[in-house]
């Protein structure tokens, strides 16, 4: 498997051979992108990042991450890289099930990973665009899993915070659908995608609109 980076998510590549039995229907092809009702593979990989947006935030366009990828195949070895003019702090938080684990340049890298392990990282990060006046912009992605020639199933779980008041979301690409699903609340949101195939997200962030 090869994980790598931009903005601040993360790509999923992965090569090892999956933990569930899957049809060539569960399979995206190069090019093909197909939103899940529901995983044909539930309990295999998935993706987590955690965002914090804060005032600095909105001058700097600087935020703070923890991105977790959860329920690993085994496999020798893993690196996860970083675009390194966008990521300006990495930092291991955690590993499960890894045999050794450390940052090198702007990557981590795994070796010996077993089956059902998990690591997450620290990240600061360049990932907030202005979108216009008092209007801002949040990429995640590309994600995928990839396999041999095409993409197995995945989801991925994408929480935003910040102080309540600050911002609120206007939309995501993608749209609240079978297989997105999107909660809001005073400080932050949770976008939740089950797909295969190669996923860039985005968030339509605001500051709030004053009543008259």
């Amino acid at each position: 498997m090869r994980a790598m980076g931009r903005r601040w998510a993360l790509w999923a590549t992965w090569v090892a051979a999956p933990a569930m039995a899957l049809t060539l229907d569960d399979v995206a092809r190069e090019g093909e992108l197909r939103l899940l009702a529901e995983r044909p593979d539930p309990g295999a990989y998935r993706y987590e990042a955690d965002v914090h947006i804060d005032a600095a935030s909105l001058e700097q366009g600087l935020v703070t991450m923890r991105t977790c990828h959860r329920q690993l195949d085994p496999t020798h070895r893993i690196v996860v890289a970083f675009n390194p003019q966008r990521v300006r702090r990495i930092d291991i938080a955690s590993v499960e099930g890894v045999g050794r684990a450390w940052v090198e340049g702007r990557r981590v890298e795994l070796a010996d990973v077993q089956r059902g392990a998990q690591v997450c990282i620290d990240l600061v990060s360049q990932a907030l665009e202005p979108d216009g006046p008092d209007r801002w912009r949040l990429h995640a992605g590309p994600l995928m899993r990839r396999y041999l020639d095409g993409y197995l199933p995945m989801e991925a779980t994408l929480h935003v915070r910040w102080p309540p008041g600050l911002l609120q979301v206007t939309g995501t690409s993608p749209a609240p659908q079978p297989g997105v699903e999107l909660s809001v609340r005073p400080d932050g949101g949770t976008l939740h995608i089950i797909f295969a195939g190669r996923l860039s997200a985005t968030w339509g962030l605001q500051r709030p609109t004053q009543p008259h």
